[in-house]
């Protein structure tokens, strides 16, 4: 039954589609609900009833947990409120791994300490059969001398000659701000903040589901590094727009037969166990100090 899912965008309610998709059957499930802010999308009001909305969330991480696989992932993004109530019924039916704070400030809310930070919690369905993969991001660099910005106390020779591991904390990764990058959808997601998540949790092949797809950005990640996936949203707009940009989507996020994740033809994460096959890909000696990434351009299929 999962088959006729596999690669299509789906219009619907997300709680009706899903439960057609049985149980276990995929590797990683994302979700970036509404926000319930009020925000302006194209065909449904984000003004839920404060309870209403809560127990909405619930159903739908309920039925994201049923269907991931006992080696998958559970990704969900929102502002800090909301996800102290997630994580409570996460914690009744997973195992909590991470709370990834996403620096990404948003507009002040007055009387409040400035919002800085979205959060992304990631748990998982079995803490040992889960997949995970340790993740690499570049050094930060003066932009005019490429020197590197961070004092590393006279330990510069022993640093890993890519990046070091990513934290729980991700502040290479910024939001979209410029119109001309953004779809007309309030909450747009970068793609290689996608591409870093379906990075260090799945393999090539396997499938990503995303109930609130919007315009698509988990879809267009996952099949730019070789993975299937089932995206829903309830507003057709959405839909459209998602499908036109997988038929016009032809780049691939690899290097030779590496899948990475690149951001204005940079490589900004890399697996760790892919390292030396990218050095042997290039026959570069395995302690060479940095590699010139810049003149490296997406593969295309």
């Amino acid at each position: 039954m999962i088959n006729e899912y596999i690669n299509r965008i789906i219009l619907g309610d997300c709680l009706e589609v899903i439960k057609n998709i049985p149980d276990n059957s995929v590797d990683i499930t994302f979700a970036d609900p509404p926000f319930n802010l009020k925000k302006k999308y194209n065909g449904y009001k984000d003004n839920k009833e404060f309870n209403t909305y809560l127990a909405w969330c619930k159903q739908w991480i309920y039925e994201m947990v049923r269907i991931t696989k006992p080696t998958g992932s559970i990704f969900v993004h929102n502002i800090p409120k909301w996800l102290t109530y997630y994580s409570s019924f996460l914690n009744e039916i997973a195992y909590f791994k991470h709370w990834i704070a996403w620096d990404a400030p948003s507009a002040p809310m007055g009387k409040t300490l400035q919002p800085s930070h979205y959060g992304i919690l990631y748990y998982v369905k079995d803490l040992k059969k889960s997949k995970f993969y340790e993740i690499r991001y570049p050094h930060k660099r003066c932009r005019k001398c490429d020197y590197l910005l961070k004092d590393y106390g006279g330990k510069k020779a022993s640093l890993h000659s890519f990046g070091p591991l990513v934290s729980d904390v991700w502040t290479d990764i910024h939001r979209i701000k410029h119109n001309k990058y953004r779809d007309e959808h309030p909450c747009q997601l970068p793609i290689h903040l996608l591409e870093r998540i379906i990075l260090m949790s799945t393999d090539e092949n396997d499938i990503v589901f995303d109930p609130f797809v919007g315009t698509g950005t988990t879809v267009i990640a996952a099949k730019r590094l070789g993975r299937r996936f089932i995206g829903i949203d309830i507003d057709e707009t959405y839909v459209n727009i998602t499908k036109s940009k997988l038929y016009k989507e032809s780049l691939k996020s690899k290097i030779g037969n590496i899948w990475v994740s690149f951001y204005l033809k940079e490589v900004v994460t890399i697996r760790d166990k892919d390292w030396n096959k990218l050095l042997e890909y290039f026959n570069i000696p395995k302690n060479i100090k940095e590699i010139d990434f810049k003149k490296i351009k997406f593969n295309k299929s």
